[in-house]
């Protein structure tokens, strides 16, 4: 799955990625520490239930299937995600 020019932009703002240069042709953004990389996962997962692939594809580029999983453990850890049977993740409560 590829990303458009304007995808790409929408979805770093949507992301609340720290932007550190953008022009009329580019936009490079920092990838999120561990504590954002929780919160962007948060947001993602009060949407919809979703697998680790599927949320790898949305943040493909800005961090790897290692580091999701980790802070995915560490909010089932905490009590704040949990997987259903199908795999995929949901926020507590929700």
């Amino acid at each position: 799955m590829s990303l458009g020019e304007d995808e790409f932009e929408e979805g770093a703002r949507k992301l609340k990625l720290k932007v550190v240069y953008e022009d009329t042709d580019v936009l490079v953004v920092t990838a999120p520490n561990e504590d954002e990389l929780i919160k962007i996962l948060l947001d993602l997962l009060k949407d919809k239930p979703m697998s680790v692939k599927e949320l790898h594809t949305i943040l493909s580029g800005l961090a790897s299937e290692d580091k999701i999983r980790r802070a995915l453990i560490r909010l089932v850890n905490d009590g704040v995600v949990y997987m259903q049977t199908d795999g995929r993740f949901i926020v507590a409560g929700i």
